[in-house]
C-alpha cells in the first residue's frame, strides 16, 4: 500500500504550489473584497493548460488522472477557493462532454475548451430543484430540427463565460420514471431568448460569477442534444458529478490546509502572558485536530480519486470524500478563526475568508445530508468491500 504521489505528481504539485504562491495568494484578499474578476489569473491558468485537465489527450487536453486533478483543486483553493470554482464547473462539463458527447460534439468543442479559448459551465440547478434533479421544470419541446427550451437555471458558475452551456432539460415531462425524460442540450449563449440575469450575492465564493439564467423559447438545434439520444440526462449528470465531487472535496482540503497554515503561523507569532500562544495546551489541541483532520481528508480524497480512475462507478467513494472533506473544512476554518481570537473576525487576516468559503463545499455538488443517503444506499447495495 503506497500513500506517496508519483514523481510526476509531486513535480506537478510543486509547479502548482509555486504558481499559487506567486500569482494567486498575494492578490486574493484585495480582489475578493473588491469584487474584481480574476482575469489575469484566468489567463495564467490558460497558459498552464489547466482548462484541459478533464479533456482527453486526443482532443488536446492534459487528460489528467483524478488524483492529479485533486491536486490541482487543492493547491488553487489553498490560495483562493473562488478561483478554483472557475475551473471546477468547466472541468465537470468537459468530463460530461468527453464521456457522453457524440464524436462530432467532442471533436468540435473539446479542443477549444482544453485551451480555455472557450469555457463552459454546468446548468442543472433551478430555483425549485437543487438536490432533487428529477424535479427540474425546464422543458425542451421538439419542433422539427430544433428543441424549443423554456425555463430558469440558478447558481450557475461561469454563466457569463460559458460557450456552450450544457443545460439539463425535460425532453419528455410525462416520462415515468422521471429520469427517462431528462436530457442535456449544449446551448449556444448567442441564441435569441437566452439571457444571463443577475449575479447572485454570496457570503463567500467570490471571484467567479454565480448567476440566474433564463431560457425563453430558445430554439436549440437538434444536433446540440448531448450524445444524440434523449432520456440519458440524469445518468450523464451523475457520472460527471463523480469527478465534480473530487474537485469539491479537494477544494475543501485546500481551505483546510490554508486554515491550518494560518493558525500555525499566527500561534507562533502571537504572544500572551509572555509566551507564544502555541505554548498553551488549548492551542496545541486545536492545532493537532486541524492537522489530523486535514491530512485524513486529503488521503480520503486521493483514495476516492484513485477509485474513480480504476472503476466505472465510484459514487460511494467520491461521496465519502466530499462529505468528510467539506465537513472538515467547516470545522477547520472555524478552529483557525478561534486561534486568531478577535483578529480572526477582521478582514485584515485571510482566515475570515476561509470561514466564508467553507460552507459552499458542504452544499455544492450534493449537500452533506444528500451524500449521506448516497453513501448509505451504496453500502446497503454493495456492502463495504470496495
Amino acid at each position: 500500500m503506497d500513500f506517496n504521489l508519483s514523481p510526476d505528481q509531486e513535480s506537478f504539485r510543486q509547479t502548482l504550489r509555486d504558481f499559487v504562491d506567486r500569482e494567486i495568494r498575494p492578490h486574493a484578499a484585495e480582489m475578493e473584497h473588491s469584487g474584481a474578476y480574476p482575469t489575469d489569473i484566468v489567463e495564467s491558468m490558460k497558459a498552464m493548460d489547466l482548462f484541459g485537465i478533464n479533456v482527453p489527450e486526443e482532443y488536446g487536453g492534459l487528460g489528467l488522472d483524478q488524483v492529479s486533478l485533486a491536486i490541482v483543486f487543492e493547491e488553487i483553493a489553498r490560495g483562493w477557493m473562488g478561483v478554483a470554482g472557475i475551473l471546477g464547473s468547466h472541468s465537470v462539463s468537459c468530463r460530461l462532454i468527453a464521456q457522453s458527447g457524440t464524436e462530432e460534439q467532442k471533436s468540435q468543442l473539446l479542443p477549444l475548451l482544453a485551451t480555455g479559448e472557450r469555457r463552459t459551465g454546468f446548468a442543472v440547478t433551478e430555483p425549485g430543484a437543487g438536490s432533487d434533479l428529477q424535479g427540474i421544470s425546464t422543458v425542451a419541446v421538439r419542433d422539427g430540427d430544433h428543441y424549443v427550451v423554456t425555463g430558469t437555471k440558478t447558481w450557475i458558475t461561469n454563466a457569463r463565460h460559458a460557450d456552450p452551456l450544457p443545460v439539463l432539460v425535460k425532453t419528455d415531462p410525462t416520462a415515468e420514471p422521471r429520469h427517462r425524460g431528462m436530457s442535456f442540450l449544449l446551448v449556444d449563449p448567442q441564441l435569441p431568448g437566452f439571457e444571463v440575469q443577475r449575479d447572485l450575492g454570496k457570503l463567500g465564493y467570490k471571484g467567479p460569477e454565480s448567476c440566474e439564467v433564463t431560457l425563453d423559447h430558445v430554439r436549440v438545434p437538434v444536433e446540440s442534444l448531448l450524445g444524440g439520444v434523449e432520456g440519458l440526462g440524469l445518468k450523464q449528470a451523475l457520472s460527471a458529478l463523480e469527478s465534480g465531487r473530487i474537485n469539491v472535496a479537494a477544494r475543501a482540503v485546500g481551505v483546510s490546509e490554508a486554515s491550518l497554515a494560518a493558525a500555525l503561523r499566527y500561534s507562533t507569532e502571537r504572544e500572551a502572558f509572555g509566551h507564544p500562544i502555541a505554548d498553551f495546551q488549548a492551542i496545541q489541541l486545536a492545532l493537532a485536530d486541524l492537522a489530523t483532520e486535514t491530512h485524513a481528508a486529503r488521503l480520503l480524497t486521493w483514495w476516492a480519486a484513485d477509485q474513480l480512475d480504476k472503476n466505472t462507478r465510484a459514487d460511494t467513494q467520491t461521496g465519502m470524500a466530499k462529505l468528510f472533506a467539506s465537513e472538515v473544512a467547516l470545522r477547520s476554518s472555524l478552529a483557525a478563526m478561534r486561534v486568531h481570537g478577535g483578529y480572526g473576525y477582521s478582514t485584515e487576516f485571510e482566515v475570515e475568508r476561509y470561514y466564508r468559503d467553507a460552507p459552499l463545499m458542504a452544499i455544492g455538488e450534493g449537500t452533506s445530508d444528500i451524500l449521506r443517503t448516497v453513501i448509505a444506499k451504496g453500502i446497503l447495495a454493495r456492502g463495504t468491500d470496495w
